[in-house]
C-alpha cells in the first residue's frame, strides 16, 4: 500500500484501535510519493471542487517547495512572472486550433 500520507495519519489510526505499519521515506522515494500524492489530491479536487481539497493540493506543493529548496515567495515571484508575460487564467480563453 505504500502511501505518503499527512505525519499524523498513524497516530489517528492507533487510536481507532487499528496498527499502521509505516516507514520513513529516503529522498528519492519521497519525490516520488510527492509527485504521485500530487496528482491524487488534484485529481480529488477535480472530483470535488472545496477550499479542503485545495488546500490538500497547497500542501503538497509547499511539501515539495521544501524538498527541492525552493522558497514559497520565489514560487510566487515565478507565477507573478508568468502570469504577467503569458497571462493567467482569468480570461477564460479556450484554444480550439493553431492553423
Amino acid at each position: 500500500m505504500a502511501k505518503l500520507v499527512r505525519d499524523k495519519i498513524p497516530v489517528i489510526i492507533e487510536k481507532s484501535g487499528k496498527n499502521a505499519r509505516t516507514h520513513i521515506a529516503d529522498k528519492d522515494e519521497y519525490e516520488r510519493l510527492l509527485k504521485t500524492k500530487l496528482v491524487e489530491e488534484a485529481a480529488e479536487f477535480s472530483k470535488e471542487p472545496s477550499i479542503e481539497e485545495l488546500a490538500d493540493v497547497l500542501e503538497v506543493v509547499y511539501a515539495l517547495c521544501d524538498l527541492l529548496r525552493i522558497d514559497k515567495k520565489q514560487l510566487e515571484e515565478m507565477r507573478r512572472k508568468k502570469a504577467d508575460e503569458r497571462g493567467a487564467f482569468a480570461n477564460r480563453i479556450v484554444l480550439e486550433e493553431v492553423h
